[in-house]
């Protein structure tokens, strides 16, 4: 009769326990949403302390793209802080501009500043959840 011994530590790219996954996925999503808020708070308050603001209703591409580069800083600093890798960090923060593929249809005057910037937030979300999947072994601890 042959029995099998489970490895003691099974390694980064073993599956996590079922159990134990979907909560702490959602507990890194929350993570990273908490440290883009706090990116778009520090960096986005300094810009405008030294008056380095884009007047949103003048131009809402390049308002979102500076707040998207505020929570992006936010982000990777949490996320290198956790000891993500690079390219987890890097793929994640790119999510933040998937959204400036809308541009485009502010300028062609299909979709208002408000519009662009309500779809942007969800599209953003979306493609973070889409990172956050493909790479769930990864950011299940």
């Amino acid at each position: 009769m042959a029995t099998t011994s489970r490895p003691l530590d099974p390694g980064p790219q073993a599956p996590a326990h079922r159990r134990t996954t979907w909560p702490r996925l959602a507990m890194h999503y929350v993570e990273m949403v908490l440290a883009m808020f706090a990116g778009m708070l520090v960096f986005g308050g300094l810009r405008a302390l030294l008056g380095l603001t884009v007047d949103f209703d003048a131009h809402p591409g390049a308002h979102y793209l500076l707040m998207a580069t505020d929570m992006a800083i936010g982000m990777a600093a949490w996320m290198l802080l956790r000891r993500h890798g690079r390219a987890c960090t890097l793929e994640m923060c790119a999510a933040m501009y998937v959204p400036a593929v809308l541009v485009p249809l502010v300028w062609a005057g299909v979709m208002s500043g408000m519009a662009f910037m309500t779809a942007a937030h969800v599209l953003m979300m979306v493609a973070m959840l889409g990172v956050l999947l493909r790479r769930r072994r990864e950011y299940h601890h």
